[in-house]
C-alpha cells in the first residue's frame, strides 16, 4: 500500500522550544518580588524615606549586590519580552534584527549605569 504525502511536510523543532526562556522568566520575577519585599520591610521598619535613609540602606553591601541582583533581573526579563515581541510582530528579518541589536545595546548600556549608580553611593 503507498503511502501518501498530504501537505508540506514539518519541521519539529523540539518540545521544549521556549521552555528555558518562561522558566528564566519567572525566576526573574520571584527576584524582583523579593527585592520589593525587602525595600518595604525596610520602609516600615525605619520609617525613612529621606536621602539619608536610602543613603544607609545601600551604603550595606549586601543591599548593593541584591540591587544589582534585581537590576539584572529587570534587564534579563525586559529582554526575553521585548524579544519575544519582535519576533511575534516584526516579520522582514532586517528589520527584526535591528530592533533587536538596538534593544540589547540599551539594556546594556541601562546595566552599567546601574552599576555606577550603585558602587558611587
Amino acid at each position: 500500500m503507498p503511502i501518501y504525502q498530504i501537505g508540506p511536510k514539518r519541521l519539529v523543532v523540539g518540545a521544549h522550544y521556549g521552555l528555558k526562556e518562561w522558566i528564566i522568566q519567572r525566576v526573574t520575577a520571584i527576584v524582583m518580588v523579593v527585592f520589593t519585599i525587602v525595600l518595604l520591610v525596610d520602609y516600615c521598619i525605619t520609617g525613612s524615606a529621606t536621602y539619608e535613609g536610602w543613603a544607609a540602606l545601600f551604603s550595606n553591601q549586601f543591599m548593593k549586590l541584591l540591587t544589582l541582583l534585581a537590576f539584572i533581573s529587570l534587564f534579563y526579563h525586559a529582554w526575553i519580552g521585548i524579544r519575544d515581541i519582535w519576533m511575534d510582530y516584526i516579520k522582514p528579518v532586517s528589520i527584526r534584527l535591528t530592533l533587536q541589536v538596538l534593544t540589547v545595546l540599551y539594556l546594556v548600556a541601562c546595566a552599567a549605569y546601574a552599576v555606577q549608580i550603585l558602587w558611587k553611593v
